[in-house]
């Protein structure tokens, strides 16, 4: 058994897994690599959004290897924590085992946010905020976990 298959599994899900859920995938994988083992997938799969792969590349971290999942494509699966991203996700998660903990944690839609601004580096703003908040949320994931 390799180290990864040891590892507790987080899985960020969303719902479209295009956008936040792979932010956050590509963040866990940063700050946490040894610890955890990361995860996204989405109530639907739209694709890896480039807006979000463009913004955390200026933060150093590349997603754009990272694949779009439903969460039926990754079951049956092992984990042990799912964390919802946003809140259609929430409503919509399909029944999980009882074992898994569940963790709802919303980000605002960076694409909805988008479709309001003026301008290309506005439209950015958007993302690389929510880009940010997630950050902070992974950066300090096991309070989240203890709760």
């Amino acid at each position: 058994m390799n180290d990864q298959a040891k590892l507790p599994r987080i899985l960020f899900l969303c719902s479209a897994n295009a956008c936040r859920s792979q932010m956050a995938e590509g963040w866990l994988r940063y700050f946490q690599s040894g610890k955890f083992e990361a995860l996204s997938a989405g109530i639907e799969a739209h694709g890896l959004n480039p807006i979000a792969v463009e913004v955390m590349a200026e933060a150093g971290i590349d997603i754009s290897q990272q694949q779009s999942n439903t969460i039926e494509e990754l079951s049956p699966f092992r984990t042990d924590y799912v964390i919802s991203v946003c809140n259609q996700a929430r409503k919509r998660c399909p029944k999980l085992p009882a074992a898994v903990k569940k963790i709802h944690a919303s980000f605002d839609s960076p694409p909805l946010l988008a479709i309001e601004a003026d301008n290309n580096e506005k439209a950015l703003m958007h993302y690389r905020r929510v880009r940010d908040e997630i950050r902070d949320f992974v950066r300090n994931i096991d309070a989240a976990l203890a709760a």
